[in-house]
């Protein structure tokens, strides 16, 4: 049985700015700006506490603006990311609070940002423990991965996690042919320097593959 992990989730930020950018789109741009840096840049040693600040401004636009999807899902990759550097059983609070908004953000808008809530969701699913710890299940993750491959066949991310997941399966073909895709998958403008490591560690996938 393959080890539990909380998963490197915070992946997918795809915005769309306007010169007519409502006030919950400037600050999901900042928060975004400021969760790629903790993710790429920050030391391991700092994550979680500035995780946990980050979370705490992401909370406060989605109780302003509930029924916004992309606020939603904004705030459920703060708190996957929040889980994974926290880990253990004091990860599971932020885990569940992000699998609580995340789908409520797509109950909103099924497309999810073009994916990314479901590629969060499924990283959750994935490397969550199952009941009567958590919620982790693998039927879902993978159904999560392949919707999200739908609404984007080209995506880093996308493929990456979808690798990660199949490689813990034993289905070692299927993951290197998707860790393949995400090494020359197209890195998103607006989170380029995350689409970069994860291409890097979709190269290093590929290798252990091979």
């Amino acid at each position: 049985m393959r080890q539990r992990l909380w998963p490197a989730v915070a992946i997918c930020f795809c915005l769309g700015m306007s010169s007519l950018a409502h006030a919950w789109q400037e600050e999901v741009f900042a928060q975004t700006r400021r969760w790629e840096n903790i993710s790429t840049s920050m030391a391991a040693s700092r994550r979680a506490d500035a995780l946990s600040a980050l979370s705490e401004e992401a909370a406060a636009l989605a109780q302003a603006n509930p029924d916004v999807s992309e606020v939603l899902i904004n705030q459920g990759i703060i708190l996957a990311s929040l889980a994974r550097e926290t880990g253990g059983l004091d990860a599971l609070g932020p885990a569940k609070q992000a699998r609580r908004v995340l789908e409520r953000a797509i109950e909103l808008d099924p497309q999810g940002r073009q994916g990314s809530a479901h590629v969060t969701l499924g990283a959750l699913y994935a490397r969550a423990p199952g009941w009567p710890v958590a919620f982790g299940d693998d039927e879902t993750a993978e159904a999560m991965f392949q919707r999200a491959l739908e609404l984007q066949p080209h995506g880093i991310a996308a493929h990456y996690y979808y690798a990660v997941f199949l490689a813990d399966e034993g289905r070692d073909a299927q993951a290197l042919e998707h860790a393949r895709q995400a090494r020359e998958g197209e890195a998103r403008a607006s989170v380029t320097a995350w689409d970069e490591t994860l291409r890097e560690r979709a190269a290093v996938l590929v290798d252990e593959l091979k």
